[in-house]
């Protein structure tokens, strides 16, 4: 069993994704990031993104996580609040910690192409 299935596959990546964008936004130390971007557009990608990071059907075609943060200057800090928002909406939809740590491992190689503040990097 991939671990898409075992969290519920697209139902729970859709799920998933609506919990941890509404967090997002909500976050004041993140909120800044999203002012001005079609959201719907971005959920969408994160959908494709997430599925596909968890082994489930497709393939995601987005750009590359680099090419799509270029610019925003992300922090470690910002990353890691995003990580933490994405693990906080997948408990409050009942996913076992242990497929959220391995959801969590799975994203954290992107930290390097991602974070732009390279002295919150480490």
């Amino acid at each position: 069993m991939t671990l898409y299935e075992s969290i519920g596959g697209e139902p729970a990546v859709r799920a998933a994704v609506a919990e941890f964008y509404r967090r997002v936004v909500a976050d004041p130390e993140l909120a800044g990031y999203f002012a001005g971007v079609d959201l719907a557009r971005l959920k969408a990608h994160q959908r494709a993104f997430l599925a596909t990071a968890v082994g489930g059907p497709g393939a995601y075609h987005g750009r590359s996580m680099t090419d799509a943060h270029a610019g925003l200057g992300i922090t470690g800090a910002a990353f890691d609040a995003v990580v933490a928002h994405l693990a906080a909406a997948l408990t409050t939809l009942g996913v076992p910690e242990p497929e959220i740590a391995r959801i969590a491992a799975t994203l954290a190689p992107l930290r390097a192409d991602i974070v732009e503040d390279r002295m919150s990097n480490g």
